[in-house]
């Protein structure tokens, strides 16, 4: 059994057609041959777009030259409202200076000191689930809030039924359902006086969203002034100087990370948590194994995670089928020659994941679910050279070591209490809008499991 897969595009098809597909689906709207090319070129009458899925050229763009190959500003056009100047979106010394301050947040022990509050989130998680037994239940829209719950009791140590909390969660839900991944603007060059046009309802719910973390960023800064805030992840970026300026993030400024901390954490982690459960129900023997080794987590101690091996090859075999985020783009700032083409400056560069952790020249059955791969030759090769679910080099992104606990941790918890199992008539099919999402939502069952 195969898990799903999105249809390829079938044949060429004009701009215009292209951009309605992509709009609909980044996924469906790409041929099958890239399942099998090292590079590919798209044309268009403002730019030309190359694809590349061999692993040296993905090297030399992600970890190599990374300033030659900074991130491109058409992606960046639909999610502006929302993200404002963010680390996400920002290139050069801005994004330099913005990387200096929020990477001591999640070095060393930083991940094990926030181990606490994850746990409390995958166990309120269960709590919550307890209700929905024996019934099809949308899983997505129950990762998305444990997703979110980590998000706020690791940043602000608040939980998700906090009254702010709560209302960011629920504006995000409908920005997410309004908000189209590609904006006009990324087609065509318009000058950056020219307004930019989104949903009334898009631009409402990111404003609604960027006003209430204002309160919240607000409050904990008076609390960092009267030595009164918790330490936490928004107590350490915002008393964190930039070691070569000596500046702090604004108010505004800490506004765009925290939007895209809640964006990058829970959007993904949501999409990562529900694909892992559907895998897990469609290969029952996987989730039993799964469940055996969560009898570690009787040890709440962040030491419990070098025992979730099992959990931990699952969740990344999760995230090779279905990466979270399926394409990054960058921009070439001087020409180039990669594989006998020439690649003018300006062009966009497009490293898929999506294609690249199911290239048929570099893995072995690229489009099965296979957790046992990591532990040979083939796997640990691709691991390094083909694998890149939260980026690459020096953009790779700074919340990867904590999802990689965060997964595992609270599929063990949801595993160790529950079976789960499919829903007749209700498999998914793979969308990309912010996330790889299920087009009509990821329907499954769950049960009480026995001691």
């Amino acid at each position: 059994m195969i898990p799903p897969k999105p249809p390829s595009r079938r044949g060429k098809v004009s701009l215009w057609r292209y951009l309605r597909l992509f709009r609909q689906d980044i996924l469906s709207a790409q041929p099958a041959r890239l399942y099998h090319a090292w590079m590919a070129e798209f044309r268009t009458p403002f730019f030309r777009s190359f694809m590349i899925n061999q692993p040296d050229l993905v090297k030399e763009v992600l970890k190599n030259r990374p300033d030659d190959f900074p991130k491109s500003n058409r992606i960046a056009e639909g999610l502006r409202p929302l993200l404002g100047n963010s680390v996400f979106l920002t290139n050069g010394d801005t994004w330099k200076r913005q990387r200096r301050i929020i990477d001591p947040a999640f070095e060393g022990g930083r991940l094990k000191d926030a181990f606490p509050a994850m746990w409390d989130a995958a166990e309120a998680s269960v709590l919550r689930l307890q209700g929905q037994l024996d019934k099809p239940i949308e899983i997505e829209a129950h990762t998305s809030h444990a997703a979110a719950d980590v998000i706020f009791r690791t940043l602000f140590s608040i939980p998700i039924e906090h009254e702010i909390a709560s209302q960011v969660f629920t504006r995000f839900r409908d920005y997410q359902r309004s908000q189209p991944i590609l904006n006009l603007a990324a087609f065509i060059p318009v000058p950056r006086w020219m307004p930019r046009f989104f949903k009334k309802s898009t631009k409402r719910d990111a404003a609604e969203i960027r006003r209430l973390i204002t309160r919240l960023t607000a409050e904990r800064m008076q609390m960092i002034e009267t030595d009164d805030a918790p330490d936490d992840l928004a107590t350490k970026i915002m008393t964190t100087s930039d070691p070569v300026t000596s500046e702090r993030f604004t108010t505004e400024e800490m506004v765009d990370q925290v939007a895209i901390f809640f964006l990058a954490g829970h959007e993904t982690s949501a999409s990562a948590l529900a694909w892992t459960l559907y895998l897990l129900a469609l290969y029952p023997e996987w989730q039993d194994k799964v469940a055996d080794e969560a009898e570690a987590l009787e040890d709440q101690s962040f030491a419990v995670m070098s025992k979730l091996r099992i959990c931990r090859d699952v969740f990344r075999e999760a995230l090779r089928l279905y990466p979270p985020v399926p394409m990054m783009v960058r921009q070439a700032t001087c020409p180039e020659h990669f594989r006998d083409r020439e690649v003018p400056k300006g062009s966009q560069l497009v490293v898929s994941p999506w294609h690249l952790h199911r290239h048929d020249r570099l893995w072995d059955n690229p489009d099965g679910f296979d957790p046992e791969r990591w532990g040979t030759e083939n796997g640990k090769a691709c691991q390094r050279d083909a694998f890149i679910p939260f980026s690459a080099g020096a953009r790779v992104c700074t919340g990867a070591g904590f999802a990689m606990v965060e997964g595992p941790l609270i599929l063990s918890m949801l595993l160790r209490n529950f079976k789960v199992e499919l829903v007749a008539g209700h498999e998914p099919v793979p969308v990309a809008h912010l996330t790889v999402r299920s087009k009509d939502g990821i329907w499954l069952k769950l049960s009480r499991r026995s001691s």
